[in-house]
């Protein structure tokens, strides 16, 4: 029986990596496959990993109908066995509902891959949905890391070197309107505590007051690579 799945985790957790390696398997079974993106690093209408990998893909816009386009598909003569959807975060519910119809009416495996919340630890709606629908949600077993060393569970922006955590859900890209966004991920003490790994390297190298929301202990219970943990006795609350 055909199911849907969600494979989720936080970013630098290899989920662009693994929906090409599952196309890859099921392709080499010949089984015939879709592949589906949405704002991806490498641009429109492509599916691409940090590893250097890379494959065309259909592109999900927000007035794109995923049941028209398999079904479409079916009506020429193009069998389709199953469907991989990377950046499922930034599908719609609407899209995500259209997914689970091609699971249940036309028996298509359909594999979703996304993280879950935004840098202001909010769910995407695609995301949301997916968790709601899905026959199975499964977390991916590589591990991101906080600079800390502890797994990452959060997704961090930063606007100029700073950490935000309000603004536009979707911002894609290396710059806007001029000014530099980056991201980052965090483990929840340190997300809550918005202390990124630039912040927490400034604040042991300049030896004055802490940032924000920052506490000594912080800096005593997690290691920075290259900084002696007996470096943040110079701080005190």
């Amino acid at each position: 029986m055909a199911e849907l799945v969600f494979f989720t985790g936080t970013m630098d957790c290899g989920k662009s990596t693994l929906a090409l390696q599952m196309n890859h398997n099921h392709a080499a079974r010949g089984r015939l496959g879709v592949m589906f993106s949405s704002r991806d690093r490498a641009g429109d209408s492509r599916v691409s990993s940090r590893l250097g990998l890379e494959v065309p893909a259909r592109e999900v816009h927000e007035d794109t109908d995923l049941w028209d386009e398999v079904t479409r598909l079916h009506a020429e003569g193009t069998a389709v066995d199953y469907v991989v959807c990377d950046e499922a975060q930034f599908y719609s519910a609407d899209h995500i509902e259209q997914l689970a119809r091609l699971v249940d009416d036309m028996d298509i495996d359909v594999f979703a891959f996304g993280i879950t919340a935004d840098f202001r630890t909010e769910l995407f709606p695609g995301s949301a949905r997916l968790i709601e629908l899905a026959d199975r949600v499964e977390i991916l077993q590589v591990q991101a890391l906080c600079w800390c060393g502890a797994r990452a569970t959060h997704n961090a922006r930063t606007l100029n070197g700073v950490m935000v955590t309000s603004g536009d859900q979707v911002m894609v890209g290396d710059t806007v309107t001029g000014e530099d966004v980056a991201y980052e991920v965090l483990c929840r003490r340190h997300h809550m505590r918005r202390m990124t790994a630039s912040s927490a390297k400034e604040a042991l190298a300049s030896g004055g007051a802490l940032p924000p929301g920052i506490r000594p202990r912080d800096l005593e219970a997690c290691a920075i690579p290259g900084v002696k943990r007996e470096d943040a006795s110079r701080y005190s609350d």
